[in-house]
């Protein structure tokens, strides 16, 4: 598993998920539950992971449809 995001914005995730699942692209979210330890204020961001050998085409489609800017490089 590669991180393909990272995002403090749940907007940008579930968007990504939505674009990658239609895509048939396998993706899983890490730190969904952190916001119990900070107080729910959304400080700590929340990272999306994909496999290794769909990390290209899940880039291509994100920065397709206007998420690059919270791309990983």
């Amino acid at each position: 598993m590669r991180e393909l995001l990272r995002t403090n914005d749940p907007t940008v995730i579930a968007f990504s998920t939505a674009l990658l699942r239609a895509e048939d692209i396998d993706c899983f979210v890490l730190d969904v539950h952190m916001s119990v330890l900070e107080g729910s204020i959304g400080l700590l961001p929340r990272r999306m992971m994909v496999a290794d050998r769909d990390l290209f085409r899940a880039r291509a489609i994100l920065k397709d449809n206007g998420v690059g800017d919270c791309l990983l490089e």
